[in-house]
């Protein structure tokens, strides 16, 4: 198999992460739980359907973290009680958008931590995707509160360190797999949240579907794909591709709640679609 052939599998892999996450705040806006309710129902159900996945195929769930797995775990703990809570607090766009600043964070980072040196093509994505969300979100920034704004920016900020940590993982421990880290990051959530979340928890028949799809699917499965795309793309590639979330998600609003994009996020969408399909497609060409 050609280094192409291993980008557009990793690529491919990771979208398909990304078509999962992509869900998440439809639900979470229907749920009538609050923020912490749902992070630990979630995470205590996605870390359970991790760890059978990979027991099934053989490895170990739970191996010994050591300090770069903390971190890793850590910060997806982040990533998901940030997201949550921006979403409750403000709207559904302002936390995907902030969420995915991610990648802005992540050019200058990664080539710093790796050693590897910031290229064009990276500077260019990263300027037509956060362009494109512009456009996509353009008129809604300010509608939501200024603490579900901080919590969104908090929320890339985290995706950024928790992309990094497991790329770097895979490359200092080869023979572990990452994975285990966003199995014990799961863990956490749950652990921190349920003593808030636990008392007075009586979710009915159908919040209870909703809690079993988003753990099992929208963050377990979703992160099984996820992690096993990042042994062929870069953390700044699979971030840049993890943005399709924020493409697809108003679909999914659109047919829960009937809302419909404006024109101009049509255009930011296809311009996501098409930095993707330039940036991890054509890894030959250099700007």
């Amino acid at each position: 198999m050609t280094r192409n052939d291993h980008t557009t599998r990793g690529t491919l892999m990771v979208a398909f992460g990304a078509l999962l996450w992509s869900s998440s705040g439809l639900f979470i806006k229907v749920l009538p739980l609050g923020a912490l309710q749902i992070a630990c129902v979630r995470s205590l159900v996605a870390a359970l359907t991790i760890a059978t996945v990979v027991k099934l195929r053989g490895g170990r769930p739970f191996p010994r973290p050591d300090a770069l797995s903390l971190g890793c775990a850590f910060a997806y703990v982040g990533v998901l009680v940030f997201f949550v809570a921006a979403t409750k607090l403000t709207t559904a766009a302002n936390a995907i958008f902030l969420q995915f600043s991610a990648p802005i964070y992540l050019v200058f980072l990664e080539p710093w931590v790796t050693g590897r040196s910031i290229r064009g093509r990276d500077l260019v994505a990263v300027g037509l995707c956060i362009s494109a969300m512009s456009l996509f979100f353009v008129g809604r920034l300010g509608a939501g509160t200024l603490a579900g704004n901080l919590l969104g920016v908090a929320t890339g900020i985290c995706l950024a360190v928790f992309s990094l940590t497991l790329k770097l993982q895979r490359a200092r421990r080869p023979d572990v797999d990452p994975i285990g880290a966003i199995i014990l990051g799961n863990l956490l959530v749950a652990v921190i949240c349920a003593p808030l979340a636990l008392p007075g928890f009586h979710p009915t028949l159908p919040q209870t579907g909703i809690l079993l799809y988003l753990g099992v699917f929208q963050i377990g499965i979703a992160y099984v794909f996820f992690n096993a795309g990042m042994r062929h793309l870069s953390a700044t590639a699979a971030v840049v591709t993890g943005m399709l979330e924020a493409v697809l998600n108003p679909v999914w609003v659109f047919l829960g709640m009937g809302e419909r994009p404006s024109a101009l996020a049509l255009v930011g969408g296809l311009m996501i679609l098409g930095t993707i399909c330039w940036y991890t497609w054509r890894p030959k060409i250099v700007v």
